[in-house]
């Protein structure tokens, strides 16, 4: 009983502390957010930049081309907003044009190698596309309402998976990847999740409840999935926390994982129900 009451303890300074953190970011995020424009974009290339740092020094090993890397996802971001209504053409423009940067830099870097050209392809994949369709989604039609209600979801069902998880957790979920996940964390999340985002619908007139459900239950599946996916990245390279850009949240790409996946099927969806 005693270290039961230990460790429900300390869970609660942990979540004071992720608190702390969280509620000025959000903040400034909701802030940004709903200003959209270049100051928008601007704060998506700098965590953009603090993800793909953190991922750079995960794999310090192989090389991998940093300012290639910077100037990609500065490059797409910027491609993708100023590229209007063809946006989705000029982020893939934008990322094709990075592989030449690569080479250039890469060749004239001492310390590379080809694994190292690699990483650096994989982050502008996966970190620059992701956050160029989050430039696309506030873009659209009630485009605000669209990041808002999605980042509700995701960091709603992400707060309620971690308190769910220390309190009723039992079965591992996937122990090769992440040993703390749980299947009752998950469920609890994913749950948390689809109740955020219909919740945040009934206050928008333009969406039906059905069309909230559907896009919860899209981020209540795709979040989970981000989550693992930088979480066997982490296991690949034997470390906890990518950084400690947000303190008790751990760095950008332990913030954002979730997001990363999220964004990308939250702008389809968006799509597709306007």
């Amino acid at each position: 009983m005693a270290d039961r009451a230990d460790r429900m303890e300390g869970h609660g300074s942990e979540l004071w502390q992720r608190i702390i953190v969280a509620v000025p970011a959000l903040v400034v995020a909701v802030f940004l957010i709903d200003y959209g424009g270049v100051p928008f974009t601007v704060l998506l290339i700098l965590l953009g930049i603090a993800c793909l740092h953190e991922l750079f020094q995960m794999f310090d090993d192989v090389g991998p081309v940093r300012l290639a890397g910077f100037l990609g996802i500065i490059g797409m971001l910027l491609a993708t907003y100023f590229g209007s209504d063809r946006g989705t053409y000029y982020l893939v423009i934008a990322l094709c044009a990075c592989f030449p940067l690569i080479f250039l830099f890469g060749a004239l870097q001492v310390r590379t190698t080809a694994l190292g050209w690699s990483v650096t392809v994989f982050g502008l994949v996966w970190i620059g596309i992701a956050l160029g369709h989050a430039v696309l989604l506030r873009e659209l039609e009630h485009g605000v309402a669209a990041i808002v209600t999605i980042l509700a979801g995701v960091f709603i069902g992400d707060s309620v998976a971690y308190s769910g998880g220390k309190a009723f957790g039992r079965t591992p979920l996937a122990p090769r990847i992440s040993p703390n996940k749980t299947v009752e964390g998950l469920i609890l999340g994913m749950a948390g999740a689809v109740l955020a985002t219909w919740l945040a619908g009934l206050y928008q007139d333009w969406i039906t409840g059905v069309d909230a459900l559907l896009l919860g239950v899209c981020v209540a599946v795709a979040a989970p999935l981000g989550d693992l996916f930088e979480s066997y990245i982490k296991r690949q390279v034997g470390t906890k926390d990518t950084g400690r850009l947000f303190g008790a949240h751990g760095g950008a790409l332990d913030r954002l994982d979730a997001v990363l996946f999220a964004a990308v099927v939250g702008y389809y969806v968006w799509i597709a129900i306007l």
